[in-house]
């Protein structure tokens, strides 16, 4: 069911998340597929949902920094990234605490860590009390929804609800950056342009 982000239908889904369920919901970047990113068993659906391979690690999407210090290990780098970009389409890996489940990371002892900008991404997650699974809402190898009727395409029986936000400002996956080693590397290039991270952090490594 695609219905606009009021403030009861996030709530509502939210609710769904709690319970262990699915949503879509949009990002500045592209829609997103949305489980309580710390229960197994719901991030198993969203594997299943996308059809994809669980030895590909999901990231998760956190509305408040302070959730950081429960999640991950931080740095100095990831601290002057986050405050200059965050939120925004830079995910950030670093090294996992014990909280978060294998089943996100695919068994490696890292995790992908984003605050999206949308505000109607971070009211439900707020609303959720719990990261969120932030991996697009298709079907592995077809392209990001930009939209909730391309969210509707893919995932419609999979998901409870889709938040319909209209159509992303950006259409592009946010970039990914590993911070877990002395090097950053670059593991993906998306919204977040590589110059903007070199100006803050100096020169990275591309994979």
């Amino acid at each position: 069911m695609i219905v606009n982000p009021t403030w009861d239908k996030i709530q509502e889904a939210a609710s769904v998340i709690k319970g262990g369920g699915l949503v879509a919901f949009p990002t500045e970047t592209v829609y997103g597929l949305g489980a309580d990113g710390l229960n197994p068993e719901a991030i198993a659906k969203v594997f299943q949902a996308k059809k994809r391979s669980l030895s590909d690690p999901l990231p998760l999407h956190i509305s408040n920094r302070d959730w950081l210090s429960e999640l991950t290990y931080l740095n100095d780098k990831a601290l002057a990234l986050m405050d200059r970009f965050w939120p925004g389409a830079l995910t950030i890996i670093l090294p996992k605490k014990e909280v978060v489940p294998d089943i996100v990371t695919a068994g490696l002892g890292r995790v992908g860590l984003r605050m999206p900008k949308s505000p109607a991404a971070l009211q439900l997650i707020k609303a959720s009390g719990v990261p969120i699974t932030g991996t697009s809402a298709n079907i592995t190898g077809f392209p990001s929804p930009i939209t909730a009727k391309d969210v509707e395409k893919y995932l419609l029986d999979k998901v409870e609800l889709i938040l319909d936000g209209g159509e992303c400002e950006m259409g592009i996956e946010s970039t990914i950056l590993d911070l877990t080693g002395e090097d950053p590397i670059l593991l993906r290039k998306g919204g977040l342009e590589i110059s903007k991270i070199e100006k803050v952090i100096g020169k990275i490594q591309f994979r």
